[in-house]
């Protein structure tokens, strides 16, 4: 997500930073760099052409500046303007005073509307909220069968009806059922097509009117780049859609559709999907993403994957443990476990400051090494696990050939174990902070 747009910005600002005084000429020739890496990005030529103008004039003068460098000014103004492009401030969804609140899902066919459905269900539910869905695409072949088994997985009920097309009667069954059950939120998962109709629109809308939605999601296909922004202004004429929903964005390395359909339709992204898992579904904050876009990290976002994934009970037990009795190789393999949940790793990395998309593919991260590290630890015996020291080279052979690792990989793991056992006894005996996956996070 933004990899291209990202790398590119942050070339042209590390030749600005590279000169440390900026002239004038210095800033248009950056500005001009940033323009042509927007419309690669695929954002629209009038929005880069708006964008620039705000950010030239609120650059005026920023190479006369002495107490700040001028090329981070010029960053902070470039960041600030891209935050307002974005949507300026985190929209949450609207939750009706008197429930159920009605959620309506609209979109073309193939962007993702059903698994988005079931996506925003599991968030919800996990915010403790009584959730249900609603299978109103009578048209796609198994489209029901699909949300019904995403329901089953997930927990949440869904409400369907195979023995009528009339969605508005479907809708209005499934909220009465809705309210006898007192859910706090229904998602309506309607039909889409390959290309926008006046049937499918004229369906929508008396759909909308009969069932009078407290929220109209669009669910766009962000890999689509300007072609979603189109189809959103479709929808949005006929709709008047709420907020957006960008799915596939973990696919899409410009991000042009995420920087252009605020700017187009002034409609906020609420969510953006970024997977295939159910869990695979972020809330969507301008400023953060902003911060990504320029790589300036974004730990708040990871400090709260963190509390979602990490097992606090585990954890607690685990961090006793570990000041208790010491850290063993099962503990280590525990650990990193834990940190597994939070995602890839390098989707992890990104979100620290300073850590750049080259960085990461210079590092070329294996995604199986856990994997690996698991074989290894699962090789030994529960003496060695218990106390690595006994690992000689004899040992360690063995060790390689069953877990089908070469011994250097069995020698990097315990030479690795050995720095974190020193970095947890030092955290433990001078009453520091254990780290994250060990109760970090309360």
């Amino acid at each position: 997500m933004f990899d291209e747009l990202a790398e590119k910005l942050e070339q042209t600002f590390a030749r600005l930073r590279g000169r440390g005084v900026l002239t004038d000429a210095d800033i248009k020739d950056g500005l001009r760099e940033v323009r042509r890496v927007l419309l690669e990005a695929d954002v629209s030529f009038q929005l880069t052409r708006d964008f620039l103008q705000r950010v030239e004039e609120r650059a005026k003068g920023v190479a006369q500046l002495r107490t700040v460098q001028p090329a981070q000014q010029l960053v902070k103004i470039v960041y600030d303007e891209l935050t307002a492009l974005l949507g300026e401030r985190r929209a949450a969804l609207k939750l009706s005073s008197v429930p159920p609140t009605v959620v309506m899902l609209v979109g073309l066919q193939g962007s993702g509307k059903t698994t988005s459905a079931a996506k925003l269900a599991r968030k919800l539910k996990e915010e403790h909220k009584s959730v249900r869905l609603i299978a109103a695409d009578v048209y796609r072949p198994a489209a029901i069968d699909q949300l019904e088994t995403l329901g089953k997985a997930l927990d949440i009920p869904v409400y369907a009806d195979r023995t009528t097309t009339d969605v508005v009667k479907i809708a209005r069954a499934g909220l009465e059922q809705s309210r006898r059950d007192r859910d706090r939120v229904v998602i309506v998962d309607t039909a889409g097509r390959l290309q926008i109709d006046e049937d499918m629109m004229a369906e929508l809308v008396r759909l909308k009117e009969a069932i009078r939605p407290d929220e109209i999601l669009l669910v766009a296909d962000g890999m689509t780049g300007q072609d979603a922004v189109r189809i959103a202004e479709g929808f949005n004429a006929r709709l008047d859609v709420t907020g957006v929903i960008l799915t596939k964005m973990d696919g899409d390395a410009r991000g042009g559709a995420a920087l252009s359909i605020y700017g187009t339709l002034k409609k906020p992204i609420k969510y953006i999907g970024v997977g295939e898992k159910s869990d695979a579904l972020e809330e969507f904050h301008p400023d953060r993403m902003a911060g990504r876009i320029l790589q300036q990290g974004d730990v708040l976002t990871l400090v709260e994957k963190a509390q979602e994934a990490f097992d606090n009970d585990a954890a607690k037990k685990l961090e006793k443990k570990v000041r208790k009795e010491g850290m063993d190789l099962d503990d280590f393999l525990q650990a990193m476990k834990q940190v597994q949940k939070l995602g890839p790793l390098e989707g992890v990395l990104k979100m620290l400051p300073g850590v750049n998309t080259k960085m990461l593919k210079d590092a070329k991260m294996d995604p199986k090494r856990l994997k690996h590290v698991e074989a290894i630890v699962l090789s030994m015996t529960v003496a060695e696990r218990k106390d690595p020291t006994l690992m000689n080279g004899s040992r360690r052979a063995r060790v390689a050939k069953g877990s089908g690792r070469p011994v250097s990989e069995v020698n990097r793991l315990l030479e690795q174990f050995r720095e974190m056992r020193k970095m947890m006894k030092k955290a433990s005996t001078g009453g520091g902070r254990m780290p994250p996956m060990f109760g970090g996070f309360r």
